[in-house]
């Protein structure tokens, strides 16, 4: 009896399957705009003021889909995520752009609904990254003789205080057109949420916690085996 259950169940699992796509691999790569939001704790620093920053992302892709309606996806992306700085006081003098660079792997279950041409899709997943480089311009100025000056210049990074490793939830939503057996083209919105500080906890009584949580936009090329 529990020899025909099994082979019963394994029939109806089967038969939910979409006939025209068991498995199928693809492959491609994706180009878009991305903005940051920089999360700060300004402990007694109220004059500070952290605003987000568009950069931009760029990688490859791959994808397995199980069923017409379910795949794993995952992602090889160099993605900015960048903020800017300012002072309220002195706002019009004291103005710097962060741009900072990041190697991104997400890995999320893909769920797709649709006609067999044009079909929507969902991104559910997490993903590690790297912090790769840091760069900083704008103006600044000399609190002695009120100079001012520019400033640009490539941030080094410190073992103790920063964290290059980053972790955290990913998600994203999109529409997939299929124009040929072989290819298809997609554009999503997506967002990624850093659980991990970029700052370490390098004082004993004093905690800086930084996140960075990114969200937007690209376009992608697939080509379908």
């Amino acid at each position: 009896m529990k020899r025909i259950i099994t082979i019963l169940s394994a029939a109806v699992l089967l038969s939910l399957l979409p006939q025209p796509l068991r498995a199928q691999w693809r492959v491609g790569v994706n180009t878009g705009a991305t903005y940051n939001h920089y999360s700060i704790d300004k402990q007694y620093m109220t004059d500070y003021h952290f605003e987000g920053a568009w950069g931009v992302s760029t990688g490859v892709m791959t994808q397995y889909n199980f069923t017409d309606w379910l795949g794993i996806r995952g992602e090889l992306n160099f993605t900015q995520r960048n903020y800017r700085h300012k002072r309220n006081v002195y706002a019009d003098r004291l103005n710097y752009h962060y741009k900072n660079d990041y190697l991104l792997l997400p890995v999320a279950a893909n769920f797709s609904f649709g006609g067999k041409s044009l079909r929507g899709f969902m991104n559910l997943g997490v993903y590690g990254g790297y912090w790769l480089n840091s760069h900083r311009s704008g103006k600044d100025f000399a609190s002695l003789g009120e100079r001012e000056f520019i400033v640009s210049e490539n941030l080094a990074f410190s073992p103790e205080k920063d964290q290059r490793w980053d972790f955290g939830y990913t998600a994203g939503i999109g529409i997939e057109w299929r124009f040929d057996a072989h290819w298809a083209v997609q554009a999503e919105a997506l967002g990624y949420y850093s659980v991990v500080s970029s700052t370490k906890q390098y004082m004993t009584h004093v905690k800086d916690y930084r996140y960075n949580t990114t969200v937007g936009l690209q376009a992608g090329v697939l080509y379908l085996f």
